[in-house]
């Protein structure tokens, strides 16, 4: 790739650019491009190729991720509350932020099972699924079946430049004026630091970084565009959910205090959602990856058009949504637990549209947000062939 972040038609990945390797494929350059052709296998094929038991949802076993989490979330808690507030200085100073990576991390995993609800992967029964992911989601104040159903949506339009729901890139065009005041080291790390603290929930609050409606969206309107008419009611079961977790933190403040639920509570949440965020970018966004427009996009290319990420041990701990990324695109309704299995099986059939991007996260973090600012199709012109990559020349 070139300085201005343009990749020419040579440079998108061959047979050569591929090997083997104990029976899966590994791309050498997570920089060559996914092939943006129709994969000349479906999504059937895909499938028969996944050992059957993959798809199997177990709710003692979900459950059993669940009990082990919220032994953490309590036993972490437990510190805060009891432990680490008789600590001397400077040693709070130092544990403190300890508490807060490691709570923010488990409930972020918690996050990722709430998520997992909502996708029905749960279990084999809709209710205890909705059940699970309504309480989990609420009290990290996410409204859960409004994000389900907008979430779902991003699911069946993953890619699309017209139809996706979150994270959808803009043509140059559509460029905010200050954008090129932005494209510097000095203006990346105010953009990231927004991103990370605020996207989240600007997102839910006023449909920041998602689709483009006509008129006012928000995850806790009813009435907006996002919804249609048979969720509505859910989208008010979500919204009094939210409500009552408020409630009670608030009590909680009153016989505490303000600081030290902040302490307890409200920084691990800045952590989950700068993670959730994080997360959610680096799987969508990628050099490598294409988007298309209403006359290209179909649903199993675009459901392609994403990638894997490694985060080290964090992948545990974010019972793997983080490097099992492309096989939940393709089957959203297989359990977390048997995802690394189905990645495995799939990559040698997808081979070239397959993407594993191993670079650091922080690395990848700071190379996506300098190379991918905006897409514009290859001829450079404005005439577009119905395929966009990513952009960096302001």
């Amino acid at each position: 790739m070139g300085a201005g972040g343009r990749m020419t038609a040579t440079e998108r990945p061959g047979e050569d650019d591929l090997r083997l390797q104990s029976g899966d494929v590994v791309t050498e350059n997570p920089l060559l491009r996914v092939p943006s052709e129709k994969p000349p296998f479906t999504l059937s094929q895909i499938k028969k190729v996944i050992p059957p038991h993959c798809f199997q949802r177990s709710a003692l076993r979900s459950f059993s991720y669940i009990l082990h989490d919220l032994l953490i979330v309590a036993g972490l808690f437990f510190l805060a509350f009891a432990v680490l507030p008789t600590l001397p200085s400077p040693f709070h100073l130092l544990a403190w932020p300890v508490y807060w990576a490691a709570q923010g991390c488990v409930l972020t995993g918690l996050w990722v099972i709430a998520h997992e609800c909502g996708h029905h992967a749960f279990s084999d029964y809709t209710l205890l699924d909705n059940v699970v992911g309504l309480v989990l989601h609420s009290f990290l104040l996410v409204p859960y079946f409004s994000w389900k159903y907008s979430h779902r949506r991003h699911h069946s339009n993953t890619g699309s430049l017209d139809r996706d729901e979150v994270f959808v890139p803009k043509p140059r065009s559509s460029l905010a004026w200050f954008s090129p005041y932005l494209n510097n080291p000095l203006g990346r790390v105010l953009t990231l630091t927004v991103t990370l603290t605020l996207g989240w929930p600007m997102y839910l609050l006023l449909n920041v970084s998602g689709r483009h409606y006509d008129r006012f969206a928000s995850h806790f309107d009813p009435y907006g565009p996002i919804y249609n008419d048979r969720e509505r009611a859910q989208i008010f079961v979500s919204d009094a959910s939210v409500l009552a977790v408020l409630y009670l933190l608030y009590r909680f403040a009153a016989s505490f205090s303000l600081t030290f639920l902040l302490r307890v509570y409200g920084v691990p949440l800045l952590v989950v959602n700068a993670w959730l965020v994080l997360i959610t970018y680096l799987q969508h966004t990628h050099p490598a990856l294409p988007h298309y427009d209403s006359s290209e996009w179909d649903w199993l290319r675009g459901a392609l058009a994403t990638v894997d990420r490694d985060y080290g041990f964090l992948n545990r701990v974010f019972h793997h949504i983080t490097d099992t990324h492309v096989a939940h695109h393709l089957f959203s309704t297989m359990p977390h637990y048997h995802a690394m299995e189905a990645t495995k099986a799939i990559r040698p059939l997808l081979g070239k549209y397959y993407r594993l991007d191993d670079t650091p996260v922080v690395k990848a973090m700071w190379r996506e947000a300098r190379e991918c600012l905006y897409v514009e199709p290859d001829d450079g012109k404005g005439k577009s062939n119905g395929v966009f990559w990513y952009r960096n020349e302001l």
